[in-house]
């Protein structure tokens, strides 16, 4: 891949005109509304064509096997009645009942395969959902291959779900960055943790796309995907719904709790001591309901504020990282750097003073379609060793990544390489120097002399601008010149619309 190219959302192709098409059919819906309707029948198309690619092999086969459900179950295929395959739907594509068809095949699919038992959309014969439309989704879809073994091999359905999901974030705004991270932020905290093995948990799970990365990064580094385990939670019903469909669609296993719940007040994994923490929980939220777990064995800390969650997800994420090692990436608000209202900077201290945090990395602006807030990636680790123990790895990447458009800033392949070897370099010992205005490695001394703020920049520094060659004195020579024909100028255009306006009658 070239050092330009984007790891996120903008070289993908074929995903692209397949979104464009589908979103002339949204009509006024709103994308909010539309989201579920289009990744439900992605996720159908996906199962039936897994389904189908098995059942031609076992009718080639000649045994008369082929609608025996424990063939299908043997290979982690989902097991498709007759009524839920996508050419049964799509027979009805034109017709009026075609959300009722929809809505009875996403019914008899969770009735056959009870890990999906409450999680496919079932409201597709709504009277509100344009029917012709909806049919014209369908005949979509249909030309699209994207649950057989190729396709799978390619991972094109999890490209196209993911694009979908980032276009849809960007849709909805702030409202749909709520379960979707960008790919390049968490591609980013991939490479940083390299999950190779073990378990991971991400204890604000949103869609899934800490786990889809995981796994990729798993394959592409020849690993064994069933050498990782996979445990989240998720509080929105509808967003831990689509984390299910989006994991099923990669064939990834995952305990994501017996239900959507809030990890605070409703912990689904209490004794979980996890390899690999990889999370993205919301910024700054006002109302977590701390006044409830002020005496929590979690606040090893200090007891988090009331009206802000930032150091409470820190903290529940430490309690839940393996004593042996274990590491957790995490995406968190700036202001949480140098925060020292209500506690948090007494919680900060602590942190630093038991040696947990191995990294901050300040990230560029706009990366998120939800939020202008400036972020940055905390590292942090149990047992560090020898070489970076008692010290922090500073690196400020705010002027790394392109914009995409008007709004959003994504990070290259290069960008993020950039990022991961220097923090791996350093931590392994190899190859690593502090590189003025980028990085900087500092003792737990140099911080306390910081007052214990985590700013990148205070430790870092300011690159050194290339000189030009031209001496001080004749540069500002030169430049008060330019600067005095400007003044000259400003006179004369001054003067020229004040004899315009006199010669209209208005004097200034």
């Amino acid at each position: 891949m070239e050092e330009a190219m984007a790891v996120g959302t903008t070289n993908i192709g074929f995903e692209e005109k397949l979104w464009q098409a589908a979103d002339k059919l949204r009509s006024n819906m709103d994308a909010a509304e539309y989201k579920h309707v289009v990744l439900g029948l992605i996720f159908l198309k996906y199962v039936s064509d897994s389904f189908e690619e098995k059942y031609q092999v076992l009718l080639k086969e000649g045994y008369g096997d082929e609608e025996d459900r424990d063939e299908y179950l043997a290979d982690n295929i989902f097991w498709v009645p007759k009524e839920a395959r996508w050419s049964e739907i799509q027979k009805h594509a034109t017709s009026a009942d075609i959300g009722s068809v929809i809505d009875h095949a996403m019914e008899a699919i969770e009735h056959e395969n009870h890990s999906l038992k409450g999680v496919l959309t079932k409201n597709y014969s709504r009277a509100e959902l344009d029917k012709t439309r909806l049919g014209e989704l369908v005949t979509l879809f249909t030309n699209i291959e994207v649950g057989s073994t190729a396709a799978q091999e390619r991972d094109v359905l999890g490209r196209v779900y993911e694009y979908f999901l980032s276009k849809f974030a960007s849709a909805e705004g702030k409202l749909g960055g709520e379960f979707y991270t960008p790919s390049c932020v968490v591609r980013t905290l991939v490479e940083m943790l390299e999950p190779f093995e073990g378990q991971i948990f991400d204890p604000a799970c949103g869609s899934g796309g800490m786990f889809c990365q995981s796994a990729r990064f798993v394959r592409e580094h020849q690993g064994n995907i069933r050498d990782i385990s996979i445990f989240g939670q998720e509080s929105n019903p509808t967003t831990w719904k689509l984390a299910k469909m989006n994991l099923a669609i990669r064939q990834l296993e995952a305990n994501l709790g017996k239900h959507n719940a809030d990890s605070f007040h409703d912990d689904q994994h209490k004794t979980l001591k996890a390899n690999y923490i990889l999370a993205n929980p919301p910024f700054n939220v006002s109302d977590w309901g701390g006044e409830r777990v002020k005496e929590d064995i979690r606040w090893k800390y200090g007891v988090p504020p009331v009206g802000n969650a930032n150091f409470a997800w820190l903290q529940h994420m430490i309690h839940h990282l393996s004593p042996a090692g274990g590491v957790c990436g995490t995406v968190l608000a700036n202001g949480s750097l140098s925060s020292n209202t209500s506690n948090e900077g007494i919680i900060r201290k602590n942190m630093i003073i038991d040696d947990v945090i191995e990294c901050i990395v300040s990230m560029p602006s706009q990366l998120f379609y939800s939020t202008g807030i400036p972020v940055s990636l905390w590292i942090m680790r149990k047992g560090k060793t020898e070489v970076s123990k008692n010290k922090v790895l500073f690196i400020d990447a705010r002027k790394l990544g392109h914009m995409i458009d008007r709004k959003v800033r994504e990070l290259s392949e290069h960008d993020i390489r950039k990022i991961a070897d220097t923090y791996q370099n350093w931590r392994q010992g190899k190859e690593y120097e502090d590189v003025l205005g980028f990085c900087k490695e500092a003792t737990i001394d140099d911080i306390t002399a910081q007052d214990y703020i985590l700013t990148p920049g205070r430790y870092v520094g300011i690159e050194q601008e290339d000189d030009d060659g031209e001496p001080f004195e004749e540069k500002m020579k030169r430049l008060t010149s330019e600067l005095a024909e400007m003044f000259v100028k400003s006179h004369e255009l001054e003067e020229e619309i004040r004899k315009k306006l006199g010669a209209i009658g208005y004097e200034i």
